[in-house]
């Protein structure tokens, strides 16, 4: 992204361990012109939170980075498939426990009824729409039948040309908070828990969530294992969003490999354990 000053970054903590080891870092725009590639070891994308707001160019910038000498991590194979949140259906069809989901193409349209229906196929009071191709929980809303009907022409418009998910709303969320586990490569790093400000439900720091490092528990930590084990090629850096579900494991909420935010203040260790698995990495790769 160009302009950062609305959001909470911290990828500028890894360029001290990384100059440590020999690495020059240089942040370049995806939207800037006329960049060479070429010049790059490799190229990581990092905090372009604005590219749901154009996912073909941003496609397409990737796609000429992939042709370039860099390496592009993650690779650009795993940015196309987790572009759009229905590689969630992707994960279930492998045994990955999601939270649970209903899916809609913009041909589908959103309509009262239709909505309505979605309150009763989860037996929920409330339940969660937003766009499957979507970051920062932009165009996410969190409905109750009466706010379903009262919006319903402002989520027609919103979703009349993207395709659409439904969850209902996961409570644990609200009452325990989201759990983040990141990874480097197969590398455990650290957990957060991450819970929403009073009277909302979305948990980034943008919106006023709460973070705190936890050490996760055994069946958090291998249901994050689980998720990785399916990947193909391994990612570079992975965030797995999961949350407790009424049978006291746990749902993933998402899969991040394209922009999440890593967390490095929150774990002291982090960037230099970071900046040693990139380094090993990439003598592995190069």
């Amino acid at each position: 992204m160009d302009r950062l000053d609305d959001f909470e970054h911290y990828d500028y903590m890894l360029y001290e361990p990384l100059a440590d080891l020999g690495w020059e870092v240089e942040e370049v725009s995806w939207r800037k012109k006329q960049v060479d590639w070429n010049q790059f070891e490799a190229v990581i994308i990092r905090t372009p939170w604005d590219y749901q707001k154009d996912p073909e160019q941003f496609m397409r910038v990737l796609q000429v980075i992939d042709r370039s000498t860099a390496r592009l991590e993650n690779a650009l194979e795993l940015i196309e498939w987790n572009i759009n949140k229905t590689y969630l259906q992707d994960l279930q069809n492998r045994g990955i426990r999601i939270v649970p989901t209903e899916w809609g193409a913009h041909k589908d349209q959103v309509s009262k009824d239709r909505l309505l229906a979605y309150f009763n196929h989860f037996e929920t009071d409330e339940i969660v729409i937003k766009p499957t191709i979507s970051a920062g929980a932009d165009d996410t809303y969190r409905l109750t039948k009466e706010e379903a009907i009262n919006k319903i022409d402002e989520l027609k418009s919103v979703f009349k040309t993207r395709s659409f998910m439904v969850q209902p709303l996961m409570n644990y969320v609200l009452d325990e908070g989201e759990f983040s586990l990141i990874y480097f490569g197969e590398q455990y790093s650290h957990t957060l828990l991450k819970t929403p400000k009073q009277s909302d439900f979305r948990v980034q720091e943008e919106h006023g969530g709460i973070l705190k490092t936890v050490e996760p528990e055994k069946q958090l930590l291998s249901t994050a294992e689980q998720v990785l084990s399916t990947l193909t090629p391994l990612p570079l850096y992975s965030r797995v969003d999961s949350v407790r579900d009424e049978s006291g494991g746990f749902s993933l909420m998402e899969l991040e490999l394209i922009e999440p935010s890593l967390y490095f203040n929150m774990d002291d260790e982090s960037p230099a354990r970071f900046a040693r698995f990139f380094d090993e990495w990439m003598k592995i790769h190069h």
